[in-house]
């Protein structure tokens, strides 16, 4: 095995990855992914067959959540991975020093953008690349960005809505309530659902911490809560009623007053992947049925 470690810009975002030499390498047939995204793209390019580990947070599709588990995407175990003897280890950038560790041990990595819509697509493509699998990534990419580029001009159709995301809040109550902010794929996609987001303001963080009398202020018409979604199929359904509920009892949200209160029950909310499309036409459904009682 022949390692050199480049750089490379894909859809604007530079990414610092270990690739492999184009001299008599095979492509890897045993791959590890580290984060629920890197294995949903893994397995929308056609290569689950390659993936033998997976971070303890992938779930989807099904197939994945039965490979082994090597950690989260923040802490992945450098161990449990070599156990595995992955040709490919594909990782997000992070307060870890895993890629250098594999390196030491003679295993390849890429690390891949994570965190805004541009860095779903070139996570795509670092991975296709990675994995002998270029074509299929460039597909894909243009599957994606044709069905979004449909639903933005659906959108485009309608008044603007203002939205507030929810990603994090004390379960079970209405504290400690953590939104999305600038620079979340999230943002990019209300704005292609034909949304704003209430808190999109460069002088706030990626996810802001904020109070109910901010909720009340800011005055969203749609308000998507994704903060305790719980982290099986059946905790997703039954929670819903009961956060949805709990803005009920908030006449002075005025979400709350206008059919604008939406528990979210797919992971696909939290997960920048393939499925960004899923998310997209959910949230342009409920802004359109915004206001409507």
């Amino acid at each position: 095995m022949v390692l050199r470690t480049v750089r490379v810009a894909l859809a604007g975002v530079a990414l610092l990855c270990v690739s492999w030499s184009p001299i008599g390498a095979a492509a890897p047939a045993r791959i590890v992914s580290t984060s629920p995204s890197i294995t949903e793209i893994l397995f929308a390019l056609g290569l689950g067959d390659r993936v033998v580990g997976v971070s303890s947070y992938c779930r989807y599709p099904p197939a994945a959540a039965r490979l082994p588990k090597v950690g989260s995407f923040l802490r992945p175990e450098t161990e449990l991975i070599a156990r595995l003897r992955p040709d490919l280890v594909i990782v997000h950038a992070g307060p870890n020093n895993v890629p250098g560790q594999l390196s030491a041990l003679g295993i390849a990595s890429v690390t891949v953008d994570r965190g805004t819509l541009a860095g779903v697509y070139s996570s795509i493509r670092a991975i296709g690349a990675a994995a002998d699998a270029r074509d299929r990534a460039s597909r894909l990419v243009a599957e994606l960005e044709g069905r979004l580029a449909a639903v933005r001009a659906e959108a485009g159709k309608r008044p603007s809505k203002k939205v507030l995301v929810l990603v994090g809040r004390q379960p079970g109550t209405l504290s400690d309530l953590v939104g999305v902010g600038r620079g979340s794929y999230l943002n990019d996609l209300v704005k292609v659902a034909g949304g704003v987001n209430v808190l999109d303001d460069p002088r706030l963080p990626e996810y802001p911490r904020i109070s109910m009398e901010t909720v009340i202020r800011l005055e969203p018409d749609v308000i998507v809560d994704a903060g305790d979604i719980g982290e099986t199929e059946e905790d997703h359904r039954r929670r819903q009623p009961i956060t949805e509920r709990l803005w009920r009892r908030q006449p002075n949200v005025k979400a709350a007053r206008s059919n604008g209160i939406h528990a979210v029950t797919s992971d696909a909310f939290v997960v920048p992947g393939p499925r960004v499309v899923e998310v997209a036409e959910t949230l342009a459904r409920w802004l359109a049925a915004a206001g409507n009682k």
